[in-house]
């Protein structure tokens, strides 16, 4: 065996990558990359010292035109981009009250949960509604917002933010989703720019056309990125230039929403492996992306506005967000590098 792909829950994520690096195997790990920053930054560390390939799977970063589009945006189309907004948007049900019953004889669930600490199976937690406890998931924000702040983050050129902001809750349904089904987060960075998340799992009313999308704002007009598609509008809202996607997409398909383009993404980790070519997404890019939608969550549970290094993502002065920054494991299923 030379890699592994993990698609495992998010609690089991860098968990799982850091011991196959320790194996001297590659990885291939789906979004988000951590369950917490703690987690991301053991990633980089083991990437560092295994020397292993490690590509997270924010898949549009290998999406054709979508690399067109983000160059067009770093060749100046609008002039400077100085704010962004991302979004995703879906008609998620409710999960319903869950019911403490026998593990099912297919299950293993003690090793199912892994490192995270030990709950009561229910009946309405398992194959998908993990994503929505804290335990196990991290909420619509990593799920799908993670790919939308990633292309803002690429796009725009910036690392980690100085201040962090989110409101939201569950709204839609009372029920055991504990995560926020309606979200915004904001961002501010260093160079005077910006950038928004909105995140609503129960009204999938499409913003700008689309159910999943960005928009970088700049001096000289707009860019919208829909797919692997894109806009460029001008200050007017004229559209300038349209450049279509030749390929099918499907958001909100659970299992095979883009095949022919996550393919792409899968080769360049072939070729990463193979040949040394440089990876679309590195895991230190990956853990940037994905800090960013957890900064989001740690100030939506405190309630209140985070101040970050911009040298390093991490918090400032803020012993109760601090604590959000580092999960509690099971007794011995604590990753270490």
């Amino acid at each position: 065996m030379d890699a592994l792909i993990v698609a495992a829950p998010d609690h089991w994520h860098a968990p799982a990558a850091i011991l196959a690096a320790k194996a001297g195997k590659h990885v291939y790990l789906e979004k988000p990359c951590s369950h917490n920053p703690h987690e991301g930054e053991l990633l980089v560390a083991a990437q560092k010292k295994y020397r292993t390939v490690i590509q997270m799977g924010n898949q549009r970063r290998s999406w054709p035109n979508v690399i067109k589009g983000i160059q067009e945006l770093k060749n100046g189309a609008i002039g400077r981009a100085y704010f962004g907004k991302g979004w995703y948007t879906n008609n998620r049900q409710s999960i319903g009250r869950g019911k403490e019953t026998a593990v099912p004889g297919w299950l293993n669930y003690d090793l199912w949960q892994g490192p995270a600490p030990r709950k009561a199976f229910r009946d309405n937690l398992i194959h998908y509604n993990w994503h929505w406890f804290w335990n196990w998931g991290t909420g619509e924000a990593l799920n799908n917002g993670t790919h939308m702040i990633d292309l803002l983050r690429w796009g725009m050129g910036v690392e980690y933010p100085i201040r962090v902001s989110s409101s939201g809750g569950r709204y839609r349904y009372e029920d055991d989703w504990e995560t926020p089904d309606t979200q915004v987060i904001n961002l501010e960075f260093d160079n005077s720019t910006s950038m928004v998340w909105e995140g609503r799992s129960c009204n999938g009313k499409p913003l700008e056309g689309n159910t999943v999308g960005v928009v970088f704002y700049g001096e000289k007009g707009s860019l919208m990125i829909d797919g692997n598609a894109y806009t460029i509008y001008d200050l007017d809202g004229k559209v300038v230039k349209d450049v279509k996607n030749d390929l099918k997409i499907d958001a909100r398909n659970l299992t095979n929403p883009a095949e022919a383009l996550d393919a792409l993404h899968f080769q360049n980790f072939f070729a990463g492996i193979q040949k040394g070519a440089p990876l679309n997404s590195d895991i230190l890019s990956g853990h940037q992306s994905t800090l960013l939608c957890q900064l989001g969550n740690i100030a939506l549970r405190t309630e209140s506005t985070l101040h970050v290094d911009p040298s390093n993502g991490r918090i400032k002065n803020n012993a109760a967000a601090q604590k959000f920054w580092k999960r509690t494991y099971q007794p011995g299923w604590e990753p270490t590098v």
